[in-house]
């Protein structure tokens, strides 16, 4: 029988392309968002995350009308992901960007732990590393980002995530669940690598995402490796592909451009700075969309 899920967020800009690769992957999916999702055998609940009630109820709801053919009340999904949120700043005020953000992440592992799901992964971010969305130039404290980092952001989104993840920390102690954190480099589409020529010729554009990415795609079998994976308890995973955005080689771009933020450790070939190890090493990730690849196969077009 199908995992059945529960994604909140699945028609914002990473979520429309993670929901069809885990529809792909043969999941049954409900999609939980305040605005419809074109993806076949896919329902979305329009549903307000900030409503505690709201989410209690689309944890336990048919996932479409075929549910009512079974002939049993449904029960909690097996897993739920958490993507749905204010996505950056300067789109609502700095207050609702946090209230929000925190509210929504609260609401919806409450309801899963107190509903039985033992599964929950949620979208953290790039920004808990303290520079997206910083005030002024402002310097990591070190590379690689790996996710032992003393994470400072200054702005209200970034600040939104740390707390969600601790939020999340504290309910996989008290239930003993699996909630995995997954800290989002810069969604990158499948149709926006050619802004990547603007990466290259313009790399400083590129500090704030410490000259990092994550494909849409590449994102869907993190949360699929993730949902498989069990037994971790509470994990924060950076999810970035492999390199960095620039034409020269990490340690060599990095000396060049930022030479005042140390190494922690020598910096491997064309590595991102922002270090995806740890996916590698314990869920197995292999990105399938390399930007070099991803920029060749546009141009040949």
């Amino acid at each position: 029988m199908a995992k059945r899920i529960v994604f909140t967020g699945g028609s914002g800009k990473a979520g429309k392309h993670v929901v069809p690769w885990l529809k792909a992957k043969g999941y049954d999916i409900l999609n939980l968002d305040l605005k419809p999702l074109d993806c076949p055998g896919v329902n979305t609940l329009i549903t307000d995350v900030t409503d505690s009630g709201q989410v209690f109820n689309a944890l336990t709801m048919h996932h479409g009308f075929e549910g009512y053919d079974k002939g049993r009340v449904p029960s909690a999904p097996d897993a739920v992901v958490h993507f749905a949120a204010v996505p950056r700043v300067l789109i609502q005020p700095d207050n609702t960007t946090f209230t929000v953000n925190t509210v929504s992440t609260y609401n919806v592992i409450e309801a899963a732990m107190k509903l039985g799901v033992r599964k929950v992964i949620i979208a953290s971010s790039e920004t808990t590393y303290g520079v997206c969305f910083a005030e002024g130039d402002k310097d990591y404290h070190h590379f690689p980002l790996d996710e032992d980092y003393d994470n400072d952001p200054m702005d209200s989104y970034g600040l939104s995530k740390v707390l969600n993840e601790k939020t999340a920390r504290a309910f996989a102690m008290r239930y003993g669940a699996d909630i995995y954190a997954l800290r989002i480099g810069n969604v990158i589409e499948p149709h926006e690598y050619p802004m990547f020529k603007g990466f290259l010729d313009n790399p400083m554009s590129r500090k704030r995402n410490a000259w990092s990415y994550i494909d849409a795609r590449d994102l869907g079998q993190i949360v699929h490796l993730c949902i498989e994976k069990d037994g971790l308890g509470f994990q924060v995973f950076n999810a970035v592909n492999d390199t960095i955005t620039t034409r020269e080689p990490t340690a060599e771009f990095l000396k060049k451009y930022v030479p005042q933020i140390p190494l922690k450790r020598p910096m491997v070939g064309n590595e991102a700075p922002l270090s995806n190890a740890k996916i590698r090493a314990v869920l197995g990730f292999k990105e399938e969309h390399p930007w070099r690849t991803e920029v060749a196969r546009l141009a040949a077009e």
